[in-house]
């Protein structure tokens, strides 16, 4: 088993077909379908069931999966930190859900640093990618939320992520529409009164569930609900449908009036607790701890307001 296999695995599970893997490799279709078995017989298990409709993970496939994908983002860490031409900068990454606050802590300590030669990374990504990068490393600090809907599952996920969560703050629930909707100028509304129109949510992925929404009210029955994966996707959506979104209404009033939409606070009550998250035991860098005391500037609750 070599480090090659794993990747070839990775690529063909998350492709539609084994020659879209090989394209995708640069590598030969026989040549990959040869590399994938070797390692089938290796482990003495089957990974992928081959049949004339296509190729499929197994039960056995998709456990395995899981510790591929761990082992070769490890792998990816100590190639560039050793390996890559940039070897001898200074390295920091943050994984965060979709908020603007993690992103002013980043640049907020690049301007404090002001490190000579450095390769930074900030990750504005989907609740599990939030997760598995703190979880394998790929970044020292992670940015998440969770409502009354998902708190007991996002909890054991931290748990047996084995990573420790610090509340910064509770936010109420919010939802948004483009600043020339009829309702624009109410100050409250229910759910109810907005079902004739399309919620538009944050796509986390098609194969996770409700849970891992880093939106409130996940679990209400919308009849009309649209999913998107870009911020910008959906503020078109919104304006061209009168739709809405739901939100923790940190909106500033000045990305309020750049980006269109106006805040609305919700009369049903699932308030967002936001924080982040580390690595259990891990050593953080200077960068990781200076990150962490910015962050720090919006904290607002304690964890015992969160656990009492």
């Amino acid at each position: 088993m070599n480090i090659n296999q794993l990747k070839y695995v990775l690529e063909v599970a998350d492709s539609a077909s084994m020659r879209e893997a090989s394209t995708k490799l640069y590598v030969s279709q026989p040549a990959l379908s040869a590399s994938i078995r070797e390692l089938e017989e290796e482990l003495g298990i089957l990974i992928f069931e081959r049949t004339n409709k296509g190729i499929y993970l197994t039960d056995e496939g998709r456990d395995f999966i899981g510790y591929a994908k761990k082992a070769v983002g490890q792998y990816e860490i100590l190639e560039d930190r050793y390996l890559s031409k940039d070897s001898d900068k200074e390295r920091f990454s943050v994984s965060t859900q979709h908020y603007n606050f993690p992103i002013k802590a980043f640049t907020d300590v690049i301007k404090k640093m002001q490190p000579k030669k450095f390769v930074f990374s900030i990750h504005e990504t989907k609740t599990k990618e939030v997760l598995d990068d703190v979880r394998t490393l790929k970044s020292e600090v992670g940015i998440v939320s969770f409502s009354g809907s998902n708190e007991a599952i996002i909890k054991k996920l931290f748990r047996d992520y084995q990573l420790d969560f610090t509340p910064l703050m509770r936010r109420e629930t919010y939802i948004y529409v483009w600043k020339d909707h009829k309702l624009a100028g109410r100050k409250e509304i229910s759910l109810e009164e907005m079902r004739e129109y399309p919620c538009v949510s944050f796509d986390q992925s098609n194969d996770s569930n409700f849970y891992l929404t880093e939106e409130a009210m996940a679990d209400y029955p919308f009849d009309k609900m649209i999913k998107s994966d870009d911020r910008a996707t959906t503020m078109e959506i919104i304006a061209a449908l009168g739709g809405y979104s739901i939100g923790s209404g940190m909106l500033s009033g000045e990305d309020a009036i750049l980006q269109g939409l106006v805040g609305i606070k919700l009369k049903e009550e699932d308030p967002l607790i936001i924080g982040y998250i580390t690595r259990k035991g891990s050593v953080m860098s200077v960068y990781g701890q200076a990150y962490i005391e910015e962050l720090l500037n919006y904290k607002e609750i304690e964890s015992a307001d969160i656990n009492g």
